[in-house]
């Protein structure tokens, strides 16, 4: 997790930092706050204070509580410069909302306050998320100083366009929304946490077999599962690349994307990236079965009555990878059954049998027939089964199940299988 360093100017879109901070601690970042004077006719450090566990300073010359340190750190055992060891314990400095003031006082190198010193200090990725009204966001001087600060390596935001601040305002300067904040800073900041260093390759989302030019046979996945997997994992520090098979959720700045469609395509890609993996985490749902000569064109349904369309079985794509295995990968495979397809009515003891039969690790395991669970839901409930035992995970966010897998990986990493 990373040690986030917020600068807050004055302007109405203060309030969306309060958010930003919320959201960056609940993903486990330390986070401490800069104000500007300006800003607490608009936000008072206390919300922040709150929010982040820590003091908020204002003033260079204001003595620091916690004496530089962030939450996760001990204080040293001296008084430092406040607006110089902040900065440098800090691993990103963002500075949301910018107004039209501050980011001149950037262009220019002016160190007036506390926010704009630590700029200055800053050898950190530095991000600027402008706010402001869009006539002075247009300005000539404003897009100046932002191009200014762009060529001396800071990430400046583009500012989003809609509803401003003021009545019947409408146009481009609105801060962006604090997740696109968290993810502008997550995509900068370094990789630290458990899985630092660690390589994993998911396969997220259903893949589609074509009939015709236009029609295909697929399934229903959306893949949330798969990106929520990914996303813990690069939450935890690794270094993550999914193969994504027609998934139309947004993307994580932090992990690599590979974009497929059929069966073989997913399967080329997963044995691309294979070899070089720690962890694979095969989350996708590959077809079964293909139409064995698909149409080149379209086929017209003129003159027909009905249409008979000869499948043949796909490769399967987890035990394939498993044939290719080194020493020291973790595999895990997942199984969509549905109550009423299970040969032995037991899914446990069919997902036990994938478990040998494919030669992984663990095979997460989940009931597709349920509304709440599986599929196009935002929830899962589980069993992930393992060599020495199971585990359940019960009803959750798709997000809870992802940590709980991972949980499982890391124990099995370590050659102790979770209970």
């Amino acid at each position: 997790m990373a040690r986030v360093l917020l600068g807050v100017s004055g302007g109405i879109a203060a309030y969306k930092s309060l958010e930003l901070v919320r959201l960056a601690t609940g993903a486990g970042h330390a986070v401490r706050v800069l104000q500007t004077p300006r800003s607490l006719q608009f936000v008072g450090g206390a919300s922040f204070a709150a929010l982040t566990g820590a003091p908020v300073l204002v003033d260079e010359f204001e003595r620091d509580p916690a004496r530089g340190a962030f939450p996760d750190q001990a204080p040293p055992d001296h008084e430092p410069l406040s607006h110089l060891e902040l900065v440098a314990n800090a691993d990103v400095y963002v500075i949301a909302p910018a107004s039209a003031n501050t980011l001149a006082k950037l262009a220019a190198g002016l160190a007036d306050n506390l926010v704009t010193t630590a700029a200055l200090a800053a050898t950190c990725p530095v991000i600027v998320a402008p706010a402001m009204n869009h006539h002075m966001w247009q300005h000539p001087a404003t897009r100046a100083n932002a191009e200014t600060l762009r060529a001396r390596g800071v990430t400046v935001l583009e500012p989003g366009v809609g509803r401003l601040g003021s009545k019947g305002e409408w146009g481009s300067g609105r801060l962006p929304e604090p997740a696109e904040l968290l993810a502008a800073i997550e995509a900068v900041a370094p990789a630290t946490g458990p899985l630092e260093g660690v390589r994993v390759l998911v396969s997220a989302g259903g893949t589609r077999e074509p009939l015709d030019a236009v029609r295909y046979v697929g399934n229903r996945s959306s893949g949330r599962m798969g990106f929520a997997l990914a996303d813990e994992a690069a939450a935890r520090g690794a270094a993550v690349t999914v193969v994504a098979a027609n998934v139309g959720l947004a993307r994580n700045p932090r992990v690599t994307y590979v974009e497929v469609e059929t069966a073989a395509q997913l399967q080329a890609a997963c044995e691309r990236a294979f070899a070089a993996c720690d962890v694979l985490l095969m989350a996708a749902a590959v077809a079964d079965f293909r139409p064995a000569g698909p149409a080149a064109g379209k086929v017209k349904k003129e003159g027909r009555t009905g249409m008979t369309v000869e499948l043949e079985a796909t490769p399967d794509v987890l035990r394939g990878l498993a044939e290719k295995r080194r020493a020291g990968q973790t595999l895990v495979g997942f199984a969509a059954e549905h109550a009423e397809s299970v040969p032995s009515g037991n899914a446990v003891a069919e997902a036990r049998r994938k478990l040998r039969d494919k030669g992984v690790d663990a095979i997460v395991l989940n009931d597709v027939s349920r509304a709440d669970a599986g599929f196009e839901v935002a929830t899962n409930e589980v069993t992930i089964v393992t060599a020495s035992g199971e585990r359940h995970v019960p009803l959750s966010t798709k997000g809870e199940v992802a940590a709980a897998v991972l949980d499982e990986v890391a124990a099995l990493r370590a050659g102790v299988a979770a209970r």
